[in-house]
This record gives structure tokens, C-alpha cells and sequence, in this order.
């Protein structure tokens, strides 16, 4: 996972952020509300976790503004307050979950995989569907209507990743470890040849474009005309 850390207690950062590294993740740390906020907007993470009592701006004003701007990465609030009012408005403002201070490691880790969950849990469905669009990852076909797509292996594999993670952003490292695999010799214009493709075939001329480039941070299947 990659995850952002905002956390104002650089020691507790440091070894969060040190401790979940050795568990395989990739962390990003913060230690103010500001610079969580800029650092959540320009990059992709599979995850935030976030302090509430942060210098300069809060978590729950990070996790407006973030929500604000349609950014839908789960959070998890990390708060020293565990009162029913308290975590009610941690929710309210838009976190996904909450894990109260003092905490074990353990428990972290597990909030953090029960948070990532739902885009692995849909391995397991066969049919993925977003707005028209429609793909059976068995017999590896795809629809937009009523239209049969003829996808590549290369391409079907990289539709079925966005729609996994439809109307959140999937980093171009994800993507391309999704299609060609980890350590594989890939140049990085692959990726882009390859969405080019793909849109051919999904975005068709007078239809609604649903493959968003969210330039610097990867690619996103999303409806609107944003």
C-alpha cells in the first residue's frame, strides 16, 4: 500500500511510518494539517491516516477540503478524543474509520487492510459493471452498452483495474504493476500507448468519456464532464 501519514508527533511519525514500511508499504509523512492537505492533493495513496489535533489546520478541516475537491482516499483518523460526539463528527466530516491513541501496532495494520479491502475483495465477483460499461472477468469480455469492446489482454487487464478502483485514482506504478508485473522491464510511455488504446475502444465518439488522466498521479474511471 502506499500510504500518507500525517502525524505532528515526529517521533510517533518515525516509527509508525518505520513500522509499516517493514511490513512492505511505501509511507509519506507529514507533520502538519497544511502540508497533509498540499501533499494528499498532488499525490495518490491507497490510504491516509491522519491526526486530528494537527498544527496550523485540523484533520477534520484536511478531510473537508479533501472531500471538497473529490478526493476519496480512505482515511482513518487517528484521535487522542474517544468520545461518542467526537468520532461521530470525525465521520461526519468524511473519514472512513477511526482508531483511538493510545493504539497497537496490530490494530493499526488491521484497520488499514479492512480500509484497502473492498477493491480486493472484488476478485472474487465476475461481472464488474460502471455506469454502462460492463466486463466478465472470466471469459475476459467487455461491453459499453450494447457494444462488444475487443480488448487486448493488455487492455482488458488495465479496464478491469480502473473499474475495481472506479472514481478513485489509480497511480501509474499500480497500473503498471497490474499489467505487465513487479520488476518487469516496462518504459513508462507503455502506459500511456496503452490508455490511448483503450479509450479508442471505451470512449467512443459521442459517448460520455469515463477514462479520466489525472496528470502526475495516474489515470481514474469517472462519469461527469469534469
Amino acid at each position: 500500500m502506499r500510504i500518507l501519514l500525517v502525524e505532528d508527533d515526529q517521533e510517533l511519525a518515525d516509527y509508525v511510518a518505520r513500522t509499516l514500511e517493514e511490513e512492505g508499504n511505501r509511507v509519506s509523512a507529514c507533520f502538519d494539517g497544511q502540508a497533509g492537505l498540499r501533499t494528499a492533493q498532488s499525490c495518490a495513496f491507497d490510504i491516509i491516516v491522519l491526526d486530528v489535533m494537527l498544527p496550523g489546520l485540523d484533520g477534520l478541516e484536511v478531510i473537508r477540503r479533501l472531500r471538497a475537491n473529490a478526493i476519496a482516499t480512505p482515511i482513518l483518523l487517528l484521535t487522542a478524543r474517544d468520545s461518542a460526539d467526537d468520532i461521530v463528527r470525525g465521520l461526519d466530516a468524511g473519514a472512513d474509520d477511526y482508531l483511538t491513541k493510545p493504539f497497537l501496532f496490530e490494530v493499526l495494520l488491521a484497520r488499514l487492510r479492512a480500509r484497502t479491502r473492498p477493491t480486493q475483495a472484488l476478485s472474487g465477483v465476475r461481472v464488474l459493471r460502471y455506469a454502462d460499461l460492463m466486463i466478465d472477468t472470466e471469459s475476459h469480455e467487455a461491453w459499453r452498452g450494447e457494444i462488444a469492446l475487443n480488448l487486448t489482454r493488455a487492455e482488458f487487464v488495465l479496464l478491469q483495474c480502473l473499474m475495481r478502483s472506479a472514481e478513485r485514482i489509480v497511480t501509474r506504478q499500480r497500473l503498471m504493476e497490474t499489467i505487465w508485473g513487479v520488476g518487469h522491464p516496462v518504459v513508462d510511455n507503455n502506459l500511456d500507448v496503452l490508455i490511448s488504446l483503450l479509450r479508442t475502444k471505451v470512449d467512443r465518439i459521442g459517448q460520455q468519456r469515463l477514462i479520466r488522466t489525472n496528470r502526475g498521479l495516474g489515470y481514474s474511471l469517472r462519469q461527469g464532464t469534469a
